[in-house]
């Protein structure tokens, strides 16, 4: 996983991103179950489900957009709302 991937929510995450990558890296990389790494981490099993989750959307197992895909689609979608609020306000003139 990234670093630099944070949820879209209000609050930061009480994992660092090395606590999530490793988490993640026991289910993928060592097939151990979800349910078995999340007791033996603490976090709770529906969490890291999403976790391993997004991590194989990263590694292409899975269908889905990636952090930077995401990332991407938001600046752009901010820039055509600016470049709609531009337009709209010359036609306007």
């Amino acid at each position: 996983m990234s670093s630099s991937r944070r949820s879209g929510g209000g609050r930061p995450s009480k994992f660092p991103p090395e606590f999530r990558r490793d988490a993640v890296a026991m289910v993928l990389d060592e097939s151990r179950s979800i349910a078995e790494v999340a007791r033996a981490t603490g976090v709770n099993p529906g969490t890291l489900g999403n976790w391993v989750a997004l991590e194989r959307v990263e590694r292409g197992e899975r269908d889905g957009l990636s952090s930077e895909e995401r990332a991407d689609m938001a600046e752009l979608r901010a820039e055509n709302a600016q470049l709609r609020m531009e337009r709209d306000l010359l036609i306007s003139q």
